[in-house]
Order: C-alpha cells, then sequence, then structure tokens
C-alpha cells in the first residue's frame, strides 16, 4: 500500500477547504507519512497525530511528539515542537486523513449503511446472510459486517465496543476487507458517527432508513430529538440508493431528505411501498410473509423470532433488490438468518418457561417486544430483566421502566453497562418509573444473581424477557470492561438447573 508525504495531506485538506494554514517547512512537508494516530498510546516513529475529542489535553500531544510524531492535525495551535496543520474541522480532517492512509479502500467495496432507532443490527445480519449465500454460490468470501454486535472485516473478528467505529478504525477495516479478497461490507450506521463526521469520505451503495423514536438524549449525544432525528437524516447525502420504511414516523420529512440520493426505494407493510410485505402469519415459531415486486411476488420465511423483524427483513430485501442479488439467494438468505442475542428463545423442557434473550435497549424496541410476546404466547405471565447504561440516554429510564411496569409481571432491575455511575443509583431511578404501574420491582446489582432468580423462581406459564446485553461477554464499570458471562449463556446455565430443580 502507497505511503505519502505529509504535502499530500496538505494538498487533500486545502482541496476540501478543510486547513486554514499550516507552518510546515519544505523539508518537513517531504517527509512520508508511515502512521496516523489520534491515541498517544498508538504513536510510532514518522507518525501524523490527530488532535481531538471533547477530553483531548496538550500533554497528549507532547506525548505524541516524544514517540515520533513529526506533524499534527488540529483545530487549536499547540506550543509543540513540530508543525501544525490547523482545520476548521478536525473530525473530517481525520476521517479523510484515515481514508488516504489507507489507500481510499472503501471505493474497493459494495457499502450497505443502516441506521434507525430500532432493528440496526438483526437488519444488518440479515442483509449478511443474503450477500453470503450469494457469495458462497459464487465460490466468493463471505461478506464483512460492522455492527453493535460484532465487526469481521476478513482479518479481525471481534465483538464491537461502538456501534460505528472511529474514522481512522472503520478504514482500517475497510482495508483488511478489500485485502482478504471481501467485496461486500454492511454496517450499523449510529446517529453520533453521522454527527460527529466519523463516516467523512464514505459513500454507501445502499443507505437504509429503519425508524426514528426518541434515543440517545443526553448532555454528551444529542441535545434533543430533533438534533438526533437530523443526525440520522444525514445518511442520505451520503448514499446512491436510499431504502426507506414507508412505517417510520414523520415519514414526509424523511423522504424529503432522502431526495439527497441519487435514488429512493420504499419497503414496508402498506400498499403501494416498492417492496410490499402482506399476509404476515405465523407457522409455529417461523414467521411466514410475501413480497411484492415489480421483478417478483412470492413466500419468504424468518426462522428468527419476532413478528416485529418482517420489517428487517423488507429492508434486507430493499437492499438486495437495489444490489441485484436473485431472489432465491434472498430467500435462503433470510431462512437462513440468525443474529446471536436477537431475539433468542430458549425453553426447559416442559416448555412451560419461555426464555427471550434480545437487545431491546430504547423505548420502540421495548414497545415491539411486548406487543411480539403478547401476540406469541397469550396469557403467560411476564417477567422482565433490565437495567440502563450509565452517563447517557437518561430518557430511557423513564420510558423503558414504565413500558415494563404496565407490561410485566415482575421486573428485575440490574446492572447494564453502568459507567460511571453506580447501579444501584441507575436502577433506583428507573425503579421509580416500573412501580406507577407495578410494585412487582426487584433491584439485582448482579446481573447473573437478577437472571438466576428470574429463572429459578419462575412459576410455570411464563415468558421471562432478559434485555440490553445479548451475547455480549462484558459489562462496563467506571472506564474499564469487565469479563462476564453472556445472557445467553446464563440463560442456559440456569434454564440446565431448573430441569435439575425439577
Amino acid at each position: 500500500m502507497e505511503r505519502y508525504a505529509l504535502e499530500a495531506y496538505i494538498e487533500e485538506l486545502q482541496g476540501r477547504k478543510l486547513l486554514l494554514r499550516h507552518d510546515c517547512t519544505l523539508e518537513t512537508a517531504k517527509q512520508t507519512v508511515d502512521h496516523v494516530a489520534y491515541d498517544s498510546n498508538k504513536v510510532m516513529r514518522n507518525t501524523l497525530f490527530v488532535c481531538k475529542g471533547a477530553g483531548f489535553r496538550e500533554t497528549y500531544l507532547h506525548d505524541a511528539v516524544r514517540k515520533g510524531a513529526f506533524a499534527y492535525i488540529s483545530e487549536v495551535r499547540y506550543d509543540a515542537p513540530v508543525p501544525c496543520l490547523l482545520v476548521s474541522d478536525v473530525k473530517k480532517a481525520l476521517a479523510l486523513a484515515a481514508s488516504m492512509f489507507f489507500g481510499e479502500p472503501a471505493k474497493g467495496l459494495c457499502l450497505t449503511g443502516i441506521t434507525g432507532t430500532k432493528g440496526k443490527s438483526t437488519t444488518a445480519y440479515y442483509i449478511k446472510y443474503i450477500l453470503d449465500d450469494y457469495m458462497r454460490v459464487q465460490g466468493k468470501p463471505e461478506s464483512g459486517i460492522i455492527s453493535s454486535i460484532d465487526t469481521y472485516d476478513g482479518v479481525i473478528r471481534e465483538e464491537s465496543r461502538l456501534t460505528t467505529p472511529e474514522s481512522l478504525e472503520l478504514q482500517m477495516h475497510f482495508r483488511n476487507a478489500v485485502d482478504s479478497g471481501i467485496e461486500n461490507m454492511v454496517m450499523e450506521v449510529s446517529s453520533q458517527a453521522l454527527k460527529y463526521g466519523r463516516l467523512h469520505e464514505v459513500r454507501f451503495d445502499a443507505g437504509v432508513f429503519l425508524n426514528i423514536s426518541e434515543d440517545h438524549i443526553s448532555p454528551i449525544e444529542h441535545s434533543d430529538i430533533e438534533d438526533y432525528f437530523a443526525s440520522k437524516l444525514k445518511i442520505f447525502s451520503q448514499c446512491r440508493t436510499a431504502c426507506v420504511n414507508v412505517d417510520s414516523d414523520r415519514l414526509p420529512e424523511i423522504m424529503e431528505a432522502a431526495g439527497a440520493a441519487e435514488r429512493v426505494l420504499t419497503f414496508g407493510i402498506r400498499e403501494g411501498a416498492d417492496i410490499y410485505g402482506y399476509n404476515i402469519t405465523k407457522r409455529g415459531w417461523d414467521t411466514v410473509f410475501r413480497v411484492k415486486t415489480d421483478r417478483f411476488d412470492r413466500e419468504f420465511v424468518l426462522t428468527m423470532p419476532g413478528l416485529f423483524n418482517v420489517e428487517n427483513a423488507l429492508a434486507a430485501i430493499a437492499v438486495a433488490y437495489t444490489l441485484r442479488i436473485p431472489e432465491e439467494n434472498i430467500y435462503t438468505g433470510l431462512r437462513k438468518a440468525r443474529s446471536s442475542g436477537r431475539m433468542e428463545y430458549f425453553a426447559n423442557k416442559a416448555k412451560d418457561r419461555i426464555v427471550i434473550v434480545d437487545y431491546a435497549h430504547n423505548k420502540l424496541s421495548f414497545a415491539k417486544l411486548y406487543e411480539t410476546v403478547k401476540a406469541e404466547f397469550p396469557g403467560m405471565k411476564i417477567v422482565t430483566v433490565f437495567g440502563c447504561p450509565g452517563g447517557k440516554a437518561y430518557l430511557r429510564r423513564k420510558d423503558l421502566g414504565l413500558l415494563a411496569g404496565l407490561h410485566s409481571d415482575k421486573v428485575y432491575l440490574t446492572a447494564e453497562d453502568p459507567g460511571p455511575e453506580e447501579t444501584r443509583t441507575i436502577s433506583e431511578d428507573i425503579a421509580q418509573y416500573v412501580r406507577q404501574n407495578n410494585a412487582n420491582c426487584e433491584l439485582i446489582d448482579d446481573r447473573e444473581e437478577a437472571v438466576r432468580d428470574a429463572i429459578l423462581t419462575s412459576e410455570p406459564g411464563t415468558v421471562i424477557l432478559i434485555t440490553g446485553k445479548g451475547n455480549e461477554t462484558r459489562q462496563k464499570y467506571g472506564n474499564k470492561y469487565v469479563p462476564v458471562l453472556s445472557d445467553v449463556e446464563l440463560t442456559k446455565k440456569y434454564l440446565a438447573e431448573l430441569e435439575d430443580m425439577a
């Protein structure tokens, strides 16, 4: 992969009207950039360092210089012994530098981006399964994925920490994928990534807008719903085909924004959608539905539970339609599709206790989850185990507390990435809302203990919902991630213990 001299970065920043001025000598400008970094712990010799982040301190720059940084990009000039490339937007400048450093790998990939308040991960995996089925027939590698669950780029396969990585890591994943012969990359696109320019220099072949509901409102995320919504809509300015859910709230505004794309394709269960889903029924635990387009009108089957997943499947079909994937691969891919920790059903041998592990973590996903459970398991009691993250999305505590109290026979509140707050403080905050609808609310700080109690003390005829963490194997306490058993592992462990007690 070609390495560029610093002068090439200067020229690109000037060309994109990001560079305000620089104080590089001709000798420094001719020096090759061997590394780009924004973390001083990752600086090596001949690094172009980027000063970014709300928590950035000048000492980080001095540390970077000691380790080998020979120039820096910043919105602020610091008293440092290396030249400064002063820019108007450091986040966009980082994205541009990252794309250049890794050789513009996005141009070698077919990219699909998915945004929305609910359903991004499931939709991403539906699309991946469809693409993988198509690639398999051609003897080509599986598709890459960047999701809130995990990341695969042909070299790295790991559990994710961010829904959408910072631009430098994102371009690294793209580079790995291209070098591994991967042709398709599917990724979730968070509102934060769109708002703060992590996706600058990225253009999607297909961009999906699933839905919008109030979420991520906090001092460190979005100031209000309008800021959140406006951030989501930015995806349309970065995609060739916009795939829009006609069943979403605020559709007129979404469709107006979608006009920024070269083409708009609609999907949904509303007649008139380009990808129209209808005749949705249950067949055992499978969901069966028909889809009508101008190319086909046929039945599809989802073996992954949840009636609401039809919406995600229609989004995946819209992307496959856009990319001209044969309908047989769409059918087979969806039938095989799984998303670890998403609507995973478990049961004891008598099937009188059902445990559902799901990542549901906001108002819209909770509402859909309860709607589905009541439709699929009528008359059964509902026990819910959940928590809320610390330091952000404060409105969730009220929304989820009210919903859980309204729809559950019993609620357990527990740890769910408490981060900078105490688990008990978060749980007590949620509990005040739960108890407005249901006094049967128990606070157990240790998540494993909460899951254990929910399963082992449950009565026959109970559905136990364990939400928010899915198959994740770590909890965030303070600034550290602590290894834990996933909700899936805990469910299997204590269902087995329940059998032993029978």
